[in-house]
Parts: structure tokens; sequence; C-alpha cells
């Protein structure tokens, strides 16, 4: 075999030119630094390096050894995304929330700075950038979730004015706080689109804290807070929405409920919004500020991709994480079609039961432990007020202290603020942290 066949063409490949079973590529250990630093096959290929990749590509470096695992990311940065609601509510840096992705990738696991472009799950490859091709034995899929703002007739564009922000964007999280910030009188619109989103509560979380904002600096009586929502209800548990709805309540809080962005007029500061619930007609609000939750879906890769369902995601078994039609694929996080809210505490609970999953794969023998479901969404309402959301696959809370969690408390705040970030950089991306059940079940004292 020749010494370019450690590495080759993917086009190659799908023209059927040229084949190679993974065995040959694992005994060819030549590098062809003209093409790619990187070997042509790995044992586990994870693609993704965010809470899930991270994590995962720990958990299989001690299931395999870290020489026999990839992570492929392009990104040289790493944001712990779920700080974004207090960066974009001035309780945060943005700084705080960052870290190099170099060092996060576990000692010893290959990095490998690209973007996935194609799936063979047939042949057991994926393709990279420039034409690269590497093999597995196992894949994980853990690519996230895109942003979709150009969606939006007007955006990303309209994010050069004033007055417009959105948390859910490195590049516009800042003009939050600076919107929040200059807010002088009138409407304060924020909104929730008509896709899944990641952190389903992070869209009004932000809204909380602009009241409290406006509240501290005199201004609340001259703004008029709005949540225009694609939803019909204000969360999707009864438990917290009840809780949700006094708040909102108490807070003069205007909720429209089947509104859907889509314009923005930057320069005449107006939002324009479908009414789901009455086609073909839209409603036009001004507005002194804006914050926008833009529409989301898989990553392109995935659309239409072999490993994919109808719509795009990653089409797992809801219970192992294990693909639907190949037993060597895996998914984990916000890429996946797993039916529960998109969090990096849904990330932890499944990171532990997919360690099992592939463990036990790896032996030819079936998956036993199962995915419940589990997420949770800490519902900042005010600089030091959380209600802790936690619940599973039917909607009924999960929760992981024996109190009332639909109340708001302090501690949570506390606990959302200062102990999560800890918890994620120093537990969940080390392989570590698997979600709160252990703790669940010593706080019920194993009733739960």
């Amino acid at each position: 075999m020749s010494a370019v066949g450690a590495v080759f063409s993917c086009s190659c490949l799908r023209s059927g030119l040229w084949l190679l079973k993974p065995g040959m590529q694992q005994m060819s250990s030549l590098h062809t630094a003209a093409r790619c630093a990187v070997r042509d096959y790995y044992e586990v290929l994870v693609l993704g390096g965010g809470a899930g990749g991270i994590s995962m590509s720990a958990r299989m470096k001690r299931r395999v050894g870290a020489e026999n695992v990839a992570v492929v990311e392009p990104s040289k940065t790493h944001y712990y995304q779920p700080l974004w609601t207090l960066v974009g509510g001035g309780a945060k840096q943005l700084a705080a929330s960052a870290r190099p992705t170099e060092s996060l990738i576990p000692s010893g696991v290959e990095w490998i700075k690209s973007r996935v472009t194609a799936f063979n799950p047939d042949k057991n490859y994926v393709c990279l950038e420039n034409d690269i091709k590497v093999s597995y034995k196992y894949l994980i899929i853990a690519l996230g979730i895109s942003l979709h703002y150009e969606k939006i007739k007007g955006l990303p564009e309209g994010f050069k004015h004033p007055k417009i922000g959105s948390n859910y964007s490195v590049q516009t999280v800042e003009k939050t706080w600076r919107a929040l910030q200059d807010f002088n009188e009138g409407n304060a619109i924020f909104t929730f689109p008509n896709t899944p989103v990641k952190c389903a509560g992070a869209p009004q979380k932000i809204m909380y804290l602009a009241d409290a904002y406006l509240r501290k600096t005199g201004k609340r009586s001259k703004a008029n807070i709005i949540f225009n929502t694609s939803l019909g209800v204000i969360f999707g548990v009864k438990k917290y929405a009840d809780a949700l709805l006094e708040i909102i309540k108490d807070k003069n809080i205007v909720v429209n409920y089947k509104r859907n962005l889509i314009e923005v007029r930057a320069d005449k500061q107006e939002a324009v919004f479908e009414k789901l619930d009455i086609p073909g007609e839209t409603e036009i609000f001004q507005y002194e500020m804006l914050h926008v939750t833009p529409p989301m879906g898989p990553p392109a890769v995935l659309i239409d991709s072999p490993v994919s369902d109808a719509s795009g995601w990653v089409d797992v078994d809801k219970e192992t994480l294990q693909h639907k039609k190949y037993p060597n694929v895996f998914g984990i996080g916000d890429c996946t079609n797993l039916p529960t809210s998109k969090t990096a505490a849904a990330v932890a609970a499944q990171s532990g039961v997919l360690d099992k999953t592939i463990s036990l794969v790896m032996k030819n023998k079936l998956p036993v432990k199962k995915y419940d479901g589990y997420t949770s969404c800490p519902l900042v309402t005010a600089y030091n007020k959380v209600i802790l959301a936690e619940f599973d696959y039917n909607g009924q809370p999960l929760e992981t202290f024996p109190i009332d969690q639909s109340k708001e408390r302090r501690t949570m705040y506390h606990m959302k603020a200062d102990m999560m970030p800890l918890l994620y950089w120093n537990a969940l991306l080390k392989g570590y942290w698997g979600g709160p059940a252990p703790v669940r079940k010593m706080m019920h004292l194993s009733l739960k």
C-alpha cells in the first residue's frame, strides 16, 4: 500500500475509486504532513468540543487510552454559555465564561482542529475539511446546535445598531448589557423563536434581570416590558410555569403568546412578529430595547445526513443514546433528537449514561443504563433569586433537593452563579460529573 494511503481524499472515497478497511488504516502509522497531521484511524472519534464532546473524550480516554481518542473541533475558545445570562444582565464578565480549547482537551487526546463535512457510517469514516478522511471504530456526535439570526429579516446586520442584543452569541451578549444600560423609556421586548432552542428558560431570564436593573436605576416606571413568545405557555412544566406566572404578574410584565419574530427594522427600532394563531397576520412593535433569541436548528452537516432523522437531528435511542441504525455511533447533547430540553445539565446526565452504554457495547453487550430525560433550568428571576427547575422526559419535576424548588431562592442563585461554573470546569468537562442523581437519592433518603 502506498504511503499516501495513510490520509486520502474523501472525494475519491465518494466516487468509489479507493476504499480501505479500518483495520488496514489502523496498521498504517504514517503521517502525511502535507495533508493532515492526524492519524487516519481512531478507536473513538468525538465530533465537537463543547460540553458533550469534551466530557465524553475524557471518559473515553479512561476507557481506551488517550492515544486512541480524538476530538474534532475548529474553535480555539470554549465558552461556558450558561453564564451568558448573567453577562447580558451585567452580573458577570464575558471573560469569565471563556477558556482556551487546548486547555480543556484531555491530556494525550488528539485535537483535530477542523470541521466535519460528511458522514459515511456504513464505511465507518467521516470527512473533514480539505477532503481529509478519518475512520473510527466508535463515533460520538456532539456537534451542538446552530444559531440562525439570518432567518430574521434585518439580522444579523441589525446588531450594528444600538438597542439590540442577544445573550446567545459571543458577538452580541455584551450588546444586551449596553442596551439595558442605555434604556430610557419605552418598550423592552424579549423574544422566543418558533424553533427548538438551547436553554429554553434563557429568553425570559434576561427579562427578569432587565426588570430588576430598571427598578434599581429608577427607570422601571417608564418601561413596558414585553415577552413575545412563539409558545402557548410560559414554561413547559406546569409547576414552574405557575410560579413564573405569579412573578410575571407581580412584576407587571406583558406576555404575548404565539408571537414569532420575523423582521427587525433596526433603523426605525421596529420589530415585526407573525401571529402564529392567525396565519398571514403580523404585528409591529416599537422598541427601546430588543433582546433576540434566534431561530436554531441542527448543524448544516447533519441535515440530510445518514446519521440524522428527517429534521436533521442525530437519531438516537432516547434511553441509551445509541444510534438507532448504526450500533457503533452515539449522540449527546443539543444535536440529538432526544425529547428533552437542551441544556448543559442534560448533557451531564447524558454523559454518565452514554459512558455506560459505550462500555457495554465495547464488550458486545446490550446497554442497560437508561437516560430518563433529566434536564435542569435555573430560572434567574432577579440578581439574587433563582427557581431551580428540574424535570424528566414526561415534564414531571425531578428535583434534587427535598424542598419546593418552584420558589425563588437566594441559595439557588449562588448555585447558578458561583457553584455551577466550578462544577462545569472541574467535574463535567473532566468526565467526573454525570448529573445529580446520586445527590438526589441521598437528599431524598433513596425514596426517589
